[in-house]
């Protein structure tokens, strides 16, 4: 996958490294998020959630949007 492509992705959101995000992708994986300042992101810690997002290296995203539950249209 080439980076700045668009994805969205749903999984379990963690607590990471460096302030982070890590999404717990379902079927296996680990996507590190870049949510930025202004996410209220730590309030879904451990609950299932999308997210959408640019890629911005090999494991990546700068988040875009976050939202609680699965994708919806997939």
């Amino acid at each position: 996958m080439p980076m700045g492509t668009r994805h969205t992705v749903t999984g379990i959101l963690r607590r990471s490294r460096y302030g982070l995000y890590a999404l717990e992708v379902d079927g296996g994986g680990v996507w590190q998020l870049d949510c930025g300042w202004g996410w209220k992101a730590r309030k879904l810690v451990g609950q299932k959630v999308t997210v959408e997002g640019t890629r911005g290296g090999f494991d990546l995203l700068f988040v875009d949007m976050l939202w609680l539950g699965g994708s919806v249209g997939n």
